[in-house]
């Protein structure tokens, strides 16, 4: 991995899978991009803003496999960015983050919610749900 600018990680492998982490929070952005990083099965780019992650998505020329946001963002919004992206790349899986403490959230279909604090299993088992859905993950819909 290389890094680039405005905190950012370039992917580098095209045959291994890529994950868009964006967070404003600079201390949530890089928690989740190092446990992401970390399971040695994903490329990663990161993005502080929706802004920053459709410059980063329209300059990555391989497939993003899914895109991993903090649903509340200065800016635009993680439900805002995904609407966008999924326009743009409609194969990419969006998995949205927040510590909502209480209430109901309603995604479009097909997308889904990890709610904070998770601990960095959750949050693996769930990329690979959706980057590689062929795999064994324990939260993979039985065949």
């Amino acid at each position: 991995m290389r890094s680039g600018s405005a905190g950012t990680t370039l992917a580098e492998n095209a045959d291994t899978p890529t994950v868009l982490v964006v967070a404003d929070k600079l201390r949530v952005r890089e928690y989740t991009s190092v446990m992401v990083k970390d399971t040695g099965l994903y490329n990663v780019i990161t993005a502080r803003s929706g802004e920053e992650a459709i410059q980063m998505a329209k300059a990555t020329k391989g497939e993003i496999r899914v895109l991993l946001s903090e649903f509340r963002m200065a800016g635009m919004t993680g439900m805002e960015l995904a609407a966008e992206l999924t326009t743009q790349r409609p194969k990419i899986k969006v998995l949205l983050m927040s510590d909502f403490p209480t209430g109901t959230l309603v995604l479009n279909e097909g997308w889904h919610f990890l709610p904070k604090p998770f601990v960095a299993s959750q949050l693996s088992a769930l990329i690979t749900t959706l980057a590689r859905p062929d795999s064994k993950s324990r939260f993979a819909k039985a065949k």
